[in-house]
């Protein structure tokens, strides 16, 4: 990256994710924004950029993991800091976006929390949305500025590959109907059988998974989701499996949610090992399952997306090279 190039790009990042952001500067060989953020005793947020970035190219990173209203607020707080500081333009990179799920509405008299959080984004002066594995696809079309929607199935699909001797013969197992489509895509990269749990929901927070579409007999079971939140869909699957005659069970997400009961299921799961990214730092709150999860960086794939966008190039071309390292 030439002197110019660096002089033109700011990174900065809230407090969500300052240990990815610096993976992001290491992989782009620049150094993190200065910019830092206070806490009233009251709760208000003071954000305040400590550099000159008037007509700079600026990307934020935050996540928006628990408390979600907190780091949205900041996120929303930062953006608007470097719109009036002059900013050429703004870029939120949001690795995990709170709310996702509240996409449509699926009852009467309830919102569609998502939309409103992109309109927020947007009136806040974000120009452009860098977004990783959203809840569904379609939230891109929430947003009245661009977004470019980046996949981590690359990133932990080479990870399984990586392991492949180890892990013998693989049937990719979709933990409920709903993502049967992401499940076989898995099974044409890892080359292995499909198979589908056909999952009956009794709460918002218990689930009992009773059938089971497929052989899983004697094979390796991986399991992966955008998401594991409470971890009830995950760990009844792999009950099942594993009371059918499964050798072993990875779960992979993108998202490391693990909220409420998911630390104590986790543990106690029959699951060898769970595969996550950095969307939403592990911390000593994992410590639980430390002994079986793995943590991959998505790092490096957000750093090519700022690349692309800060030097108007394709994004699109992102797929292709790690796609490629994938197979």
């Amino acid at each position: 990256m030439s002197r110019a190039d660096r002089d033109d790009l700011k990174i900065f990042c809230g407090r969500a994710s300052r240990d990815l952001a610096e993976r992001i500067c290491r992989y782009l060989d620049l150094p993190l924004g200065q910019g830092h953020t206070d806490m009233f005793p009251d709760g208000e947020i003071l954000v305040k950029i400590e550099e000159d970035v008037r007509g700079k190219d600026c990307f934020v990173v935050q996540s928006t993991y628990h408390p979600v209203n907190a780091h949205l607020m900041e996120l929303l707080i930062y953006i608007d800091c470097l719109k009036r500081a002059s900013a050429r333009s703004i870029t939120a990179v949001i690795p995990y976006m709170g709310y996702a799920r509240q996409d449509r509405k699926d009852e009467g008299r309830v919102p569609i929390t998502a939309k409103l959080v992109a309109n927020l984004i947007a009136t806040a002066g974000a120009n452009r949305v860098l977004a990783m594995d959203l809840h569904a696809a379609q939230i891109q079309g929430f947003f009245d500025v661009p977004v470019d929607h980046l996949n981590a199935a690359p990133i932990i699909i080479s990870h399984l590959q990586s392991m492949r001797e180890d892990l013998g013969d693989i049937v990719m197992v979709s933990p409920d109907v709903g993502n049967v489509k992401t499940a076989n895509s898995y099974a044409s990269w890892l080359g292995g059988d499909l198979a589908i749990v056909d999952k009956r929901r009794k709460s918002g927070t218990e689930v009992l998974s009773a059938n089971l579409i497929g052989e899983v007999n004697g094979k390796t079971v991986v399991m992966a989701d955008d998401m594991i939140s409470t971890a009830g869909t995950m760990c009844e699957a792999a009950k099942l499996v594993m009371e059918r005659g499964a050798k072993q069970v990875v779960a992979c997400c993108t998202h490391a949610v693990l909220v409420g009961l998911a630390m104590e299921r986790l543990a106690e799961a029959p699951i060898e090992k769970i595969i996550v990214t950095d969307t939403i730092p592990a911390g000593s709150r994992c410590k639980p399952i430390e002994d079986k999860m793995v943590q991959l960086s998505v790092g490096e794939m957000l750093g090519e997306a700022i690349h692309c966008i800060h030097h108007n190039t394709s994004v699109s071309s992102l797929f292709k090279k790690f796609a490629t390292a994938a197979r």
